[in-house]
């Protein structure tokens, strides 16, 4: 089992940042991809931003340039830096850790996240 503690959500204004934390416990070698996904009111749940085990990242269109996903396997965290933030950026943001090896996904508890105009 892994277990996943989402931190650093918050209200701010449009054109501002925050930075979202994600740290994993338990049996963390198994996790091969950390990522963040997102679920707005009214829309489906969408991968925000994933990155590998060997730091190959992939970010939807919305996003890129603006947020920044890392990885630090040392302390078995990931972060979610996102700058220039807009209104369509409101949501729920969940830390997801996948592991290849035995075909699961992990899910953290959610932070939120709003973007006022």
């Amino acid at each position: 089992q892994v277990q996943l503690v989402e931190s650093g959500g918050g209200l701010v204004q449009a054109g501002g940042s925050l930075r979202l934390s994600c740290k994993a416990s338990g049996f963390t070698s198994s996790i091969s991809v950390m990522g963040w996904y997102r679920l707005a009111p009214g829309k489906q749940r969408e991968l925000v931003a994933d990155i590998s085990d060997g730091g190959i990242t992939n970010y939807v269109d919305s996003v890129k340039g603006r947020f920044t996903i890392s990885r630090d396997n040392a302390v078995n965290s990931a972060y979610l830096q996102m700058n220039s933030l807009k209104p369509d950026d409101t949501a729920v943001y969940y830390c997801n850790a996948h592991s290849t090896r035995f075909g699961i996904d992990f899910w953290g508890q959610g932070t939120q996240v709003t973007v006022s105009s």
